[in-house]
C-alpha cells in the first residue's frame, strides 16, 4: 500500500480527522471503506483502501472526494464494526437495509413535503437492517429505541451507501458484530476490533476480492 496518489493529499487541518487513500483506486477492482486503522489492520495490500475516520460527516466527505478526483471502483465494500440491537446477533452481515436514525425524516417531511434519510434498500436477499449515526451506541435504553427498528448499528453505513448511490457506483456494506451496544459497549469494542478487523480481513479473501 501507498500514501494517497497527487490530488489527494490526506492532509487536513487539526480539527479535521483525516482521511487516507492507500493504494489506487482502479475500475476493474473495488474499494474496500473502512473508518479507522484498527479495522484494517490485515488487510494487506491487495486492494485499495479508503479511510474516512469515524462518523457520517468523515466516511461521506472522504468518499465523495476520492470519487470525484480519481478513478471509479468497480464496487465500494463498507466493512466494519457494529453494535447488536438484538440478542442472538453475531458474527458477520452483509446488509441488506441500511437507515439514518439521527434525522427527524417525519418532521422534515411535514415542513418541507420531502423525505429525508429514508432507508436504501441494498440487497433483495435475507439480511440485516443497520442502523447509522453519529453516536456511539452504549446506553441501553437507546439499544432498545433502535431495536424497533434495526438490528445492527454503525457510525458510517448510511453515509457511504448515499454516496455510492449518487455516484452511480454498486455498494456493500458488511459488518461483524463487536459489541451489544448496551452499557460498557466502548471497552467491548476496544477489547474485541483486533480480533474484527482479522475476521473482516478472512472475509475479504474468502470473497476473492
Amino acid at each position: 500500500m501507498r500514501f494517497p496518489p497527487p490530488g489527494i493529499t490526506g492532509v487536513a487541518p487539526p480539527t479535521m480527522e483525516p482521511m487516507r487513500l492507500l493504494g489506487t483506486i482502479t475500475p476493474d477492482r473495488p474499494l474496500l471503506v473502512l473508518a479507522v486503522q484498527e479495522e484494517a489492520g490485515y488487510l494487506g495490500d491487495g486492494l485499495p483502501v479508503l479511510l474516512t475516520g469515524m462518523g457520517k460527516i468523515n466516511a461521506a466527505a472522504s468518499l465523495a472526494t476520492v470519487l470525484a478526483q480519481g478513478e471509479r471502483p468497480s464496487e465500494i465494500v463498507n466493512l466494519g464494526t457494529a453494535g447488536a440491537l438484538r440478542p442472538g446477533w453475531s458474527g458477520t452481515h452483509e446488509i441488506a437495509q441500511v437507515l439514518q436514525h439521527d434525522i427527524d425524516t417525519p418532521v422534515l417531511k411535514a415542513l418541507t413535503g420531502k423525505t429525508y434519510g429514508a432507508a436504501i434498500t441494498l440487497s433483495d436477499a435475507a439480511g440485516p437492517t443497520l442502523a447509522t449515526g453519529d453516536l456511539f451506541v452504549s446506553d441501553p435504553a437507546a439499544r432498545d429505541r433502535l431495536a424497533q427498528s434495526a438490528d445492527l448499528v454503525d457510525m458510517e453505513g448510511y453515509a457511504i451507501a448515499t454516496v455510492a448511490r449518487r455516484a452511480g457506483v454498486p455498494v456493500r456494506l458488511v459488518k461483524h458484530v463487536s459489541d451489544e451496544a448496551g452499557e460498557g459497549a466502548d471497552r467491548t469494542w476496544r477489547e474485541s476490533v483486533d480480533g474484527c478487523a482479522k475476521i473482516l480481513a478472512e472475509w475479504v479473501r474468502g470473497q476473492g476480492l
